[in-house]
């Protein structure tokens, strides 16, 4: 897997980011990170559900933290729509 991050996806495993990948059948999550001494691979496996993955052109996508919770617990992040960030100059 670090070879796929490394080769495939063009990116440094050793960043401080977690690599996640799916089966095709979308019921297995693997993450992947660097931790000082080594590699961390974490196996997460639904028995009935599936994954709902974000649907992107690109290859690699990048989530935050928050994101990569609700992909784990089976929320459509692609759905998620927060309220537009504001700049008012003074309260009314």
């Amino acid at each position: 897997m670090v070879m796929l991050v490394e080769q495939s996806m063009q990116l440094d495993p050793f960043a401080r980011a977690a690599f996640a990948f799916h089966n095709r059948r979308r019921n297995r999550v693997k993450l992947l990170f660097y931790e000082r001494t080594g590699f961390w691979l974490m196996l997460r496996r639904l028995e009935e559900d599936h994954f709902v993955w974000p649907s992107r052109q690109q290859a690699v996508i990048e989530l935050t933290t928050e994101q990569l919770h609700w992909l784990l617990d089976g929320i459509d992040i692609d759905a998620m729509h927060r309220h537009p960030a504001r700049r008012y100059r003074h309260a009314s």
